[in-house]
């Protein structure tokens, strides 16, 4: 049976992308269009992994009125969800994109969870996963979160028999270590940040001393990824691809563990992570891909590897 998903999204947000002919501080700017959608990482994740046709819970601590609407949202956008309810109003985030520049991202800090609801979070994290699943922690944690609460997802997760992917930074990234997280993906300068290392593969070394393995996305560049026992696989990027690089990352996460839970190898789960990347980068939101693109990167990739396609074992199934 094919592994199922559950991702967490510790600090989610209203997610509103403001699009605009130019970038310049100090000046006013006319937003052309405004896109509003429930985000944070996890739920980008999440929006990635049910394109590719995968069966995905989406778990999220939310409260306020802006909960309330992102749930609303998350149920519109048929995305199975477990709303976990906070006394703390839902942040809000806003990207500022123009297509030429890099996005400008405003980011609020969310609300602080009291223990008993980070207990809540785990404790809906247990009655969701099931033995071989995939749990996917990703983005920010809430302010004055500790290594103890991402331990205690974790920790659910663990005991339910599920393989863990944690994808954030600072202290919560060097939390993940001690919390024994099976794969631990962050960009160059996050792991640089959280290690203190000199250089990227040392802070890769770093991260993986609790059995993990970890990937290093690194835009442009493709990405690396570093196996428990010391392997480092590089991986180039999808040629050719300009547009929207803001939540690539997150749907380069889903690809990688859509693979990786179906038995690829850990090259091939490098390539799909490429593709779903290229895919996302196409699209003027975050978290969104275009399922019929895929073959068509995947072919820029590597034009004789019919394993790279992503879709390629959900459509033989059809």
């Amino acid at each position: 049976m094919t592994a199922r998903f559950v991702t967490v999204t510790p600090n989610p947000a209203v997610d509103v992308t403001y699009t605009v002919d130019g970038q310049t501080v100090g000046e006013t700017l006319r937003v052309r269009d405004v896109r509003r959608l429930p985000g944070g990482k996890g739920l980008n994740v999440a929006r990635v992994l049910t394109a590719l046709g995968r069966d995905v819970v989406a778990l999220q601590p939310l409260g306020g009125d802006a909960g309330r609407w992102m749930t609303r949202a998350i149920a519109g956008a048929g995305l199975a969800s477990v709303p976990c309810p906070i006394e703390g109003e839902t942040r809000t985030t806003v990207a500022v994109v123009d297509g030429m520049n890099h996005p400008t991202l405003l980011a609020e800090p969310g609300p602080t969870l009291t223990s008993a609801e980070w207990s809540r979070l785990a404790a809906t994290v247990a009655e969701t996963a099931n033995p071989g699943d995939w749990v996917v922690i990703a983005g920010s944690f809430p302010p004055a979160s500790r290594a103890e609460h991402l331990e205690l997802i974790v920790d659910a997760a663990h005991d339910r028999g599920a393989l863990v992917a944690v994808d954030t930074s600072g202290e919560m990234l060097r939390a993940a270590v001690g919390a024994r997280a099976d794969l631990i993906k962050a960009n160059e300068g996050e792991i640089l940040d959280a290690t203190g290392a000199d250089d990227a593969v040392e802070g890769m070394g770093l991260l993986s001393v609790g059995g993990a393995t970890v990937m290093m996305s690194r835009g442009a560049d493709g990405s690396v990824l570093r196996e428990p026992g010391g392997s480092v696989i590089e991986q180039q990027a999808v040629p050719g691809i300009a547009g929207n690089p803001t939540g690539a990352g997150d749907a380069s996460t889903a690809g990688l563990v859509a693979a990786l839970a179906e038995g690829h190898s850990t090259p091939i789960a490098l390539a799909w992570a490429a593709i779903c990347g290229a895919a996302a980068v196409l699209r003027p939101g975050a978290g969104e891909i275009d399922p019929d693109v895929l073959p068509e990167l995947a072919q820029r990739l590597a034009p004789v590897d019919g394993a790279l396609d992503p879709l390629h074992q959900k459509r033989s199934q059809s």
